[in-house]
């Protein structure tokens, strides 16, 4: 198998383009990068569900978005390559039955869950959400499809926080952020 190719720069540069910085967001200190400019041009958007359509087709069988905005990426992307798109929710949002894996936050727990009827046995996903930041949601929702018999090939995120060290909860995967920070 050939070593996956880097997400263009195109995308990169069309991701930067559309991002608006809102300092002090949440709170005091922090810069909050957000995706909604992009969402609203809808020609950006375009391009980018294209993009990445082209970048991963024929690759991978499925994509399992993120809750809640990894949605907003994985439902069209899945229509573009005429494959399903997997839900991996917070606890609680799915009816049964879910498998469910507990991940560390700042303070205390929260927990993903699938449904795993909703995973093909074998299948080849793509696991997709706008940051990555602490990697904790990211590392639980790939042990969730794990267990329910899919093959994780690779995860997207629309940006990555280097400083927070998500990476390294997700050693071993391959992992394309389409813009760094």
């Amino acid at each position: 198998m050939s070593t996956p190719q880097p997400i263009s720069q195109h995308l990169t540069d069309l991701v930067l383009n559309n991002l608006r910085e809102i300092p002090d967001f949440p709170e005091p200190g922090v810069l909050f990068r957000d995706i909604t400019p992009l969402l609203a041009n809808g020609e950006a958007f375009r391009e980018l569900i294209s993009g990445l359509a082209d970048h991963y087709r024929g690759r991978i069988d499925a994509v399992a978005g993120l809750e809640s905005r990894g949605f907003i990426l994985a439902a069209p992307l899945a229509v573009s390559l005429g494959i399903g798109m997997i839900t991996v929710r917070k606890s609680g949002k799915l009816p049964g039955p879910v498998i469910g894996r507990e991940y560390k936050l700042e303070y205390g727990t929260a927990c993903m869950e699938l449904r795993p009827d909703s995973v093909v046995d074998g299948s080849r996903v793509l696991v997709i959400d706008d940051v990555l930041a602490t990697g904790g949601t990211a590392a639980a929702s790939i042990e969730l499809l794990e267990e329910a018999g899919a093959s994780v090939e690779s995860v997207c995120m629309l940006m990555e926080l280097q400083a927070l060290g998500g990476r390294s909860k997700l050693e071993g995967r391959i992992i394309d952020a389409v813009v760094s920070f």
